[in-house]
């Protein structure tokens, strides 16, 4: 028979993988978050999380410029390759020369992001991508290390890049980070918080991701306001969802459901008295309004009593196998004036430098192509916010060429740059230890301690 512990474990366990998709209208999303570990935290700090579903096109968002690799890139996929003279507005001069005369530019429609990288608040991440360890092309060919699960896969990427594991994780890196901070938390319910659904990033050991819509909290239908025309009926309702049982799944249904309540009306109560932003924000741009409420939390996290937060946002449509130049340009534009308002904006709060936003994709793609492009593996990410150590480039700038030195075929970058390294440099700001890295993110004692941290923040 099964006790009552584990059916309170499996309740746990089964309210965190409830629902995949957009938050429900009953916000049965919410799971059961247990005690963290304690951490203490004086100030405030926010990871931002920037997801490009479908997996970005890295040969068109950053772009060989100096002669020599531009005509290697352009040879790689003639059709799909911008003209040289259209990145001459976007050509980044970093701090720090690239090896060899190395250039690179922006796509334009990244343009928004120029003048953050000008101001050194924009770093480049080059060729960052899953591994175990580190790994030469020859172990690659070879099969002589651990390689990542599932690679060239969507759904097996997603989580590898989010969680270090494949498909059927249970937690993240995002969340594992916030199970160390929960606890320090006034309400640990907003340690970890999504605007655009779920992802297992933010699901933790205990932490659990809190699911909010553009607009705030999701309402729970009817227990708030009235029912049927009466709040007698909503009263009774709400009673009825979030009373006290002596069975212990409904007992736990009810404290889940009473938590969201709390949690909603103490939001929407924070919310209401943030200050108001004036940085304006694109209309018509969906990643943009989930930045917006996460620009609105942050405003007012000392009405939550918030000290560490991680959120997380996303876009899709970036799996351009065709129509990749009537498609691509669009969704950079979206995503760069979505995160330069993002950083105006918490300019204007006063938050820049406590605030840190980045890029993460389930993969690069090839660089050769006609129409489009196919599944890849490492690729460029952009690092942004008033901490960041920008205006420069990290990692190493790939060979271009087709089965060269750094990629596996077909303009397949094999990355010189773990995700656990990126994530391991976002968590150190965030002040979490070397040791509780470790943790953190499995595969980071798979690099020397030096190694670890990529100094970009």
């Amino acid at each position: 028979m099964t006790t009552n512990a584990s059916r309170r474990a499996f309740l746990q366990r089964a309210s965190a993988l409830s629902v995949a998709g957009t938050a429900a209208p009953w916000v049965l999303n919410l799971a059961a978050l247990g005690e963290a570990a304690a951490a203490t935290a004086a100030d405030y700090k926010a990871l931002v999380c920037v997801f490009l579903y479908g997996g970005n096109d890295y040969a068109n968002t950053l772009i060989p410029y100096d002669n020599a690799n531009y005509a290697a890139y352009q040879a790689m996929r003639p059709p799909l390759a911008y003209l040289q003279t259209a990145l001459a507005a976007t050509v980044l001069a970093p701090s720090v020369a690239l090896p060899s005369g190395r250039q690179y530019a922006l796509a334009p429609e990244l343009g928004a992001l120029l003048p953050m990288f000008t101001a050194n608040k924009l770093g480049v991440m080059l060729n960052v991508g899953t591994l175990v360890g580190p790994t030469t092309k020859l172990q690659y060919t070879n099969a002589s290390v651990p390689l990542p699960p599932k690679l060239f896969s969507h759904n097996d990427q997603q989580s590898v890049w989010q969680s270090s594991s494949p498909e059927g994780a249970t937690s993240g890196w995002g969340g594992r980070m916030g199970d160390l901070y929960a606890a320090g938390n006034a309400n640990a319910t907003f340690t970890c918080v999504n605007v655009s659904g779920n992802a297992v990033f933010l699901s933790g050991k205990t932490a659990v991701q809190y699911q909010v819509s553009t607009s705030g909290p999701v309402a729970l239908t009817g227990a708030q306001g009235s029912l049927f025309g009466s709040s007698s009926c909503s009263a009774a309702l709400k009673t009825l969802v979030t009373a006290t049982r002596t069975d212990v799944f409904e007992s736990e249904y009810n404290r889940v459901m009473a938590r969201s309540l709390d949690a909603g009306s103490q939001l929407t109560a924070a919310l209401a008295s943030a200050p108001t932003i004036a940085t304006v924000f694109p209309t018509g741009n969906a990643l943009a309004d989930q930045l917006k409420l996460v620009a609105r939390m942050i405003s007012n996290a000392d009405a939550i009593g918030a000290k560490r937060q991680v959120f997380f946002v996303s876009i899709g449509g970036f799996d351009t196998h065709s129509s990749l130049n009537a498609v691509h340009p669009g969704l950079l534009s979206t995503v760069a004036d979505a995160m330069s308002a993002f950083y105006n904006a918490t300019v204007e709060l006063g938050v820049a430098n406590q605030v840190t936003s980045f890029t993460a994709s389930d993969f690069g793609r090839t660089a050769t192509g006609s129409d489009g492009s196919d599944h890849g593996w490492g690729s460029m990410h952009f690092m942004l916010g008033g901490a960041v150590n920008g205006g420069r480039f990290y990692g190493t700038a790939p060979a271009v060429a087709n089965n060269g030195p750094d990629d596996v075929g077909q303009g397949r970058l094999l990355p010189s740059t773990s995700v656990d390294q990126y994530a391991a440099t976002l968590g150190s700001w965030f002040g979490i230890s070397n040791t509780e890295l470790l943790t953190v993110l499995p595969n980071l004692v798979n690099w020397n301690a030096s190694q670890r941290n990529l100094g970009f923040v």
